[in-house]
């Protein structure tokens, strides 16, 4: 089974990329399952149900977010009532919505995708480590597969984590700081581990945020809006191969593909 899992999804300029890119990257790879980070989705900041139809239309299959979750106030209607998205596992309890959920293919194959949102550096949620170690059993007894997003500021956290899993999950891949790193590998107990999958949307920018506002913060501590930026758009994240009869992942491959196509129109004004 091959998963494609995408990094922060930024802006009209991220979802842009997803309606261009992911159907032409899901028939050449033969993409079985896509999942998508898209807590930035509504103008860099929270996702509506609107962008998450969106996100869905264009090849999604998941969705998971992390800490902009509540930044849109409609978003509590995902949370209610759509079972494709997912927040952070470890909100306590009676929080709307769910941290995990099991998706089908046609085949009759399940893989459990579960949410969790690091503690580092981050708005103080209930520890993730012991959330995930709860769940686990019951995950497993439905499906081998499960993929992991741990959503988290701290590179020592995500490794954590990976480490903490390993031979228990099928992989995980971390998101949040919008930077794609290097490090893509399978444990020796069969866990897939990127420490983050990157961002989708304009790449010419400060993490998809227009860059002369921010250097104006730096520079003088002034309130800025920060604007998405739309200049240079690349889809990031990563492919998966995994085996889904004993739930290990084969390999990871870091995904990087630029929107450059002919005749392509200028990104949306709106965010």
């Amino acid at each position: 089974m091959i998963v494609l899992f995408i990094g922060d999804v930024v802006g009209s300029p991220g979802r842009r990329a997803l309606r261009l890119l992911v159907p032409g990257i899901r028939d050449r790879r033969r993409v079985d399952l896509v999942i998508a980070n898209g807590e930035n989705s509504a103008g860099g900041a929270g996702i509506t149900p609107e962008m998450a139809t969106e996100l869905f239309n264009s090849g999604v299959d998941i969705i998971t977010s992390g800490d902009h979750l509540w930044d849109q106030r409609t978003v509590t209607q995902l949370l209610s009532g759509e079972p494709r998205f997912i927040r952070p596992l470890n909100y306590p309890h009676g929080t709307p919505g769910q941290g995990y959920t099991i998706w089908t293919h046609h085949t009759g194959v399940s893989v459990a995708i579960v949410n969790l949102q690091g503690r580092t550096f981050m708005p103080d949620l209930e520890n993730p480590f012991l959330a995930m170690d709860a769940v686990l059993p019951t995950l497993r007894e439905t499906t081998p597969n499960v993929i992991v997003d741990m959503h988290a500021e701290a590179t020592s956290e995500k490794i954590a984590m990976a480490r903490f899993l390993e031979g228990r999950v099928t992989a995980l891949i971390g998101t949040h700081t919008h930077v794609q790193t290097a490090d893509e590998q399978v444990f020796p107990g069969g866990t897939g581990f990127l420490c983050d999958a990157g961002f989708t949307g304009a790449q010419e920018s400060i993490l998809g945020r227009e860059i002369d506002p921010i250097v104006r913060r730096f520079l003088t501590n002034q309130p800025q809006r920060f604007g998405v930026a739309k200049k240079r758009i690349v889809l990031k994240g990563a492919l998966l191969d995994i085996d889904e009869l004993t739930g290990q992942c084969r390999s990871v491959e870091r995904v990087s593909e630029p929107l450059d196509r002919p005749g392509d129109q200028p990104a949306s004004s709106e965010d």
